[in-house]
């Protein structure tokens, strides 16, 4: 319902998704998840109800491409910490999932494309 309610939003004020649907979470997950999902769009945005306009921050990433369902992604994450952590970079917390595949489009779970982006302190 979340994304309808934003792609409903962005129509209304004529305003387009220039990329793929994120997430974007602003700590790591513990009992509760705190995330944003978005698009980045071709215009400004105006509140509206729960549909606020953000920016992702200006970092430095390291990213990663997974393929397969979203069930996988958790084990993805794992690979890309353990190696963000193996490298010496300091860990913030704070990274965004795109979804590359639309699974309207995409119907096997194994073909969905996921980019990976760890915001690197």
């Amino acid at each position: 319902p979340a994304i309808q309610e934003v792609l409903q939003v962005l129509a209304e004020q004529g305003v387009k998704p220039m990329g793929p649907l994120f997430s974007y979470h602003h700590r790591r997950p513990a009992d509760t998840f705190e995330f944003e999902i978005g698009f980045a769009v071709n215009g400004e945005v105006k509140p509206q109800g729960r549909v606020k306009p953000s920016t992702l921050p200006a970092s430095r990433v390291v990213s990663s491409l997974y393929t397969g369902p979203y069930e996988g992604l958790g084990g993805a994450w794992g690979e890309l910490e353990r190696w963000v952590r193996a490298q010496g970079h300091v860990e913030t917390g704070r990274f965004w999932e795109a979804y590359l595949s639309n699974p309207e489009e995409t119907p096997d779970p194994a073909d969905y494309r996921t980019e990976l982006n760890w915001i690197l302190g």
